[in-house]
């Protein structure tokens, strides 16, 4: 059965476009416009409201007794972002609501606010409580999110066709082509050594094998590591059995252990290649980029 996939398209914040709604992480840069401060807002499809860290709650004129007879007046309180800074502000309590969680019943008030990604919010309910023990001083709910955004927990990165990737055991930086056409990652390697190796490939996997890689600079380094599997290649030439080791790769700084073929690339444009092995589960390719 044929999904419909919607087209995703990297904006300024992290978010992306599936079909009419938006993509966001868990966590997400937002702000609310009367207070004139950021906050690293938590992205919460458990919670029915919006809610927003506020203490030193005073009612205008007065509070009554039960909390319900206030709806109509004027709150004024105190809310603080991440980074400890503060604003004094007012809204109208339009309504109550009682929210219950592990430790037990609470009425909140609630007032109507600006939220959302900077520069463009958009109104919506608030509940006021003290999150000044919880991590994330603004959390938003699904009346925030409901008909507009898809959250993606897995928080995926975007990257291009071609992307500076690091190797770490061999030192350098190659201009890489990022091919979701590819199972593997492959990279440029000439003068293999198998210590102890014999001729029959398969018996030479859990061997030490080093080898000799260069990227597009010519830059090279030798780079020892050990033989995990050989992987059968077929691609316009024929097929060819191939070496795999285990490297450490990635964007400079974000590099994570990934499997990779060896093959003698010296004629080829890209001297590394990234595959689905190192792409699954944590990029997401723009080819317009």
């Amino acid at each position: 059965m044929l999904k419909k996939i919607g087209f995703c398209m990297l904006l300024v914040s992290s978010t992306c476009w599936a079909g009419d709604k938006a993509i966001i992480g868990s966590s997400e840069l937002m702000s609310v416009e009367q207070t004139g401060l950021s906050y690293e807002a938590r992205i919460d499809t458990g919670a029915v409201n919006t809610s927003l860290h506020a203490f030193d709650l005073e009612i205008e004129g007065g509070s009554e007794k039960k909390m319900k007879d206030n709806v109509g007046k004027t709150l004024i309180f105190t809310t603080e972002n991440e980074e400890s800074l503060q604003k004094r502000l007012q809204a109208k309590i339009v309504k109550t609501s009682t929210v219950s969680n592990s430790q037990g019943r609470e009425t909140r008030y609630m007032v109507d606010l600006k939220v959302g990604f900077p520069g463009k919010e958009r109104k919506v309910r608030v509940n006021l409580r003290d999150r000044s023990h919880m991590d994330y001083k603004l959390l938003i709910g699904r009346n925030w999110l409901k008909d507009k955004y898809i959250v993606d927990v897995s928080e995926k990165k975007v990257i291009g066709p071609i992307a500076p990737i690091s190797i770490l055991e061999s030192g350098l930086t190659f201009e890489t082509r990022i091919d979701t056409g590819a199972v593997e990652n492959s990279l440029h390697a000439v003068d293999l050594k198998v210590e102890n190796g014999e001729k029959d490939m398969e018996k030479n996997i859990g061997k030490r094998l080093s080898f000799t890689t260069e990227n597009e600079k010519g830059e090279s380094h030798r780079v020892n590591a050990m033989i995990v599997e050989t992987s059968l290649i077929r691609n316009a030439q024929g097929s060819e059995i191939r070496y795999m080791v285990e490297l450490t790769v990635g964007q400079p700084g974000q590099e994570y252990k990934v499997k990779v073929n060896l093959k003698d690339r010296s004629k080829m444009s890209y001297k590394f290649l990234i595959g689905r092995n190192w792409l699954q589960g944590h990029y997401m390719v723009d080819v317009s980029l």
